[in-house]
């Protein structure tokens, strides 16, 4: 019995120095989309400032394909170390219902470290669009149908879930063109080949300023700093049509309670950051409250999507097998 109890303690005091050490090695951080897409952006500019704070690099490891779950899979199966995170977008929520056979359970297969941002969504459309408001877009969707054209990243991605959003809103169908990724969806928007897209403002910001697409509105309940002169949504007659994406950081189920703690701590660090808050002001968005750069926030907040998305999903019938 003491013997078993030694034992016990021995190996309670080994996990506890080697939580206090870590990390020591190496960190891979997956984003389960192509780099130089908006999550990629936003988990680059994270990483760079937490492995200053940890002392250990926090490296990118893009892992994409089949709308993200591809990447978490990948962590899911990871050692519960803390040598493998996900940073992962409000896709983590969706994907419950998008996919029917998911190769993990969302709710039960990851640990949560917290929040780092929710970013704004931008309705969008080709340069030579024939209009200038939101209301000629609404005009312009109800009369063409089917014959309008609306572009994604591709299943699963923030712009395939904001234009069902949409289209569930404008109680419209469209024509949706999914691509492989953000970058060759907004080439073509750019280009005239497609007519919209509602993406993220990391990604719309840069090519609105330029006038290489037109805005409509912002999907917030406040305008965006960085677009000032851009109505919400709600401004601009759609008052039923409000979606950010959010952004959070994934560990593995297990992974010790002391590690998540120092990922957190490392996290809050990192969204002080004037650096940080400059460059994601600049891409139309800002760092969560030190409150949601939580655990508890975190798993509040994916849990919660879930529900709400189910029914916006099925109500739009696409779905991955």
């Amino acid at each position: 019995m003491r013997a078993a109890l030694v034992a016990t303690i021995f190996g309670l005091s080994a996990i506890s120095a080697g939580a206090q050490a870590y990390p020591t090695k190496p960190i891979s951080m997956v984003v389960p989309f192509a780099a130089g897409g908006p999550t990629d952006t936003v988990a680059r500019l994270v990483a760079e400032t937490m492995t200053r704070d940890l002392g250990q690099q926090v490296l990118i490891e893009n892992v994409g394909g089949a709308g993200g779950t591809l990447g978490a899979t990948r962590v899911a199966r990871a050692p519960a170390d803390g040598y493998t995170l996900l940073l992962h977008h409000i896709g983590m929520s969706t994907a419950p219902t998008l996919y029917r056979k998911l190769p993990y359970d969302a709710k039960t297969a990851f640990e949560y470290v917290g929040l780092v941002t929710d970013v704004p969504m931008t309705i969008v459309s080709r340069p030579d669009f024939p209009g200038t408001t939101l209301a000629d877009v609404v005009t312009f969707v109800k009369e063409k149908k089917a014959d309008a054209t609306l572009a994604n990243a591709g299943l699963g991605s923030a712009s395939h879930l904001c234009g069902m959003l949409l289209m569930d809103s404008l109680k419209t169908p469209v024509t949706t063109v999914p691509y492989k990724g953000t970058a060759p969806a907004m080439q073509d928007v750019m280009g005239a080949r497609v007519d919209l897209m509602c993406d993220q403002t990391t990604n719309t910001t840069s090519n609105i300023k330029a006038n290489k697409i037109k805005v409509f509105a912002v999907t917030t309940p406040k305008r965006v700093a960085s677009l000032a002169s851009v109505p919400t949504a709600s401004e601009a007659g759609l008052t039923d049509f409000q979606v950010g994406i959010w952004h959070g950081i994934y560990a593995p189920k297990g992974t010790p309670v002391p590690v998540i703690d120092r990922l957190s701590a490392s996290l809050k660090k990192a969204l002080k950051d004037p650096a940080v808050v400059e460059r994601f002001e600049q891409l139309g968005t800002v760092p969560v409250a030190e409150a949601d750069a939580t655990p508890a926030a975190l798993k509040a907040k994916t849990l919660g999507e879930i529900d709400r998305w189910a029914p916006i999903i099925h109500a739009a019938g696409q779905y991955a097998e």
